[in-house]
């Protein structure tokens, strides 16, 4: 069967109160529109036809896709138009499967039930709620069978009390949608050009009305405001938790976890409270994460321990590891294994040989850090000398004193040690004490300064 796309997107979202378009507003780390695309495209379309509108140019420009054709609805005038100007960029199709861009959570088990249930037919998504305000209608007649659609502000006292309700998603017979769509009328509350009016046209055909309905309701459930945009956060948010605890990851509290992309984990993995998954990350085996830790394209390997309030970005922890609390590994940071990176470390863009330690109030930056390493607290790498960066390289075992600045470029030769207090700007031989340490003195007499009174 040949299947078209159409999704929804040109509204101009005013309830949002934003200069932004609403299918551009995230969820999950993602514009809405980017979570029914890729739902989308997991049903293997022929094609996948985009209605824009209200600044399309700007959501042309954050949606991408050479598989996605692009329909301008210059002027809203309903769901019913907006389908019509999606029609002359289809092709043929068998049957035309119509999404929502602010409509998110759909997910592709529900779509394939529509999809097989319908055939050829007119296939219809529809959900029962204990309070359908503000949705249409679904009208069935003596005998159960689907008859009309009638939106609320058209809908009599009696209609109003029907709690099976329209999701808008609809699976229709492209050998009619023309036909349909030409005899639309918009003589109703809002002035507007109905999608739902063509179910009425298909039943006086005696085409036949299929209704499935999702697994969940909230997969039907639109964004027209923060509030529910912010319900549907939760509500993904808590599919994403479960789906990692049935395949083996202990959270430790569900309800605070925030996965904004693609968590892979091995076995045995534990995430405390309010961590935050972003882009691609990657878990190995028996890895911990501490509370309050963002994770952003990065892979820890078997048996690290992230401690608390971490950020990981673009970086790598190897196995054994043991990272945090309050460290912060930025782009490019190879931890090799075995390390320990303690409190208020700051490691950019450096290699960490196997077994080194950086464990305190500690700066490297572009640097080369060979094994068995320790680097003393207050270190930094002088890695900028104001326009460009320059490398540090430490042999293995390697002692680095507090509070020492190594200015780069230099290397540290293996076995060497470097006295607390020092500024290195000069290459440190294998195996002997370099420091560079004024004479002490004390000056007699001296008096701190005092404040002068206030008069």
């Amino acid at each position: 069967m040949k299947l078209g796309i159409v999704i929804l997107a040109a509204g101009q979202g005013t309830r949002m109160k934003s200069d932004l378009p609403k299918v551009l507003h995230e969820l999950a780390g993602r514009p809405l529109l980017q979570h029914v695309i890729d739902t989308a495209r997991v049903l293997d379309p022929t094609r996948i036809v985009v209605v824009y509108g209200h600044a399309g140019e700007r959501v042309r420009e954050v949606i991408q896709g050479e598989d996605l054709v692009w329909a301008e609805q210059e002027e809203q005038l309903g769901t019913g138009h907006a389908l019509d100007q999606a029609l002359p960029h289809l092709g043929e199709m068998d049957q035309v499967l119509v999404l929502y861009g602010d409509v998110p959570l759909i997910t592709e088990q529900t779509l394939r039930r529509l999809i097989d249930s319908t055939g050829q037919d007119f296939g219809l998504l529809t959900v029962t709620l204990e309070n359908p305000a503000g949705y249409g209608r679904v009208q069935r007649d003596p005998n159960g069978s689907v008859s009309s659609i009638v939106e609320q502000k058209d809908a009599s006292p009696e209609q109003l009390l029907i709690q099976e309700i329209n999701t808008g998603i609809m699976l229709l017979p492209y050998s009619r949608l023309k036909v349909w769509l030409d005899r639309l009328e918009n003589d109703n509350a809002q002035g507007e050009y109905y999608l739902t009016d063509v179910l009425a046209m298909a039943v006086a055909e005696d085409i036949p009305v299929r209704v499935a309905n999702p697994w969940d309701p909230v997969e039907a459930e639109g964004v027209n405001n923060r509030v529910q945009l912010a319900a549907l956060e939760r509500a993904l948010q808590r599919r994403q938790a479960e789906a990692l605890m049935v395949n083996g990851v202990t959270l430790r509290d569900p309800a605070r976890i925030d996965v904004r992309g693609t968590l892979k984990h091995g076995r045995d993995c534990v995430l405390d409270v309010n961590v935050i998954i972003e882009g691609e990350v990657h878990l190995g085996d028996n890895v911990r994460i501490g509370a309050n830790t963002v994770l952003r394209d990065c892979q820890v390997h078997d048996r690290a321990e992230i401690l608390e309030n971490c950020v990981i970005e673009q970086a790598e922890v190897g196995g054994g590891s043991r990272v945090g609390p309050f460290s912060r590994l930025r782009p490019g940071a190879m931890l090799v294994g075995n390390n320990h990176v303690g409190n208020f470390v700051e490691i950019k863009k450096s290699d960490i040989g196997e077994g080194s330690k950086v464990n305190h109030l500690t700066y490297v930056g572009d640097s080369e850090i060979g094994t068995g390493v320790n680097i003393g607290a207050g270190t930094i790498t002088c890695n900028y000398d104001g326009a460009n960066k320059h490398k540090t390289v430490i042999g293995d075992n390697a002692f680095i004193g507090s509070n020492t600045a190594l200015v780069a470029p230099v290397n540290i030769g293996q076995g060497a040690t470097i006295g607390a207090g020092s500024v290195i700007g000069k290459d440190a031989p294998d195996g002997e004490l370099t420091l560079t340490r004024a004479k002490q003195t004390t000056i007699p007499n001296w008096q701190r300064p005092k404040k002068t009174p206030k008069k």
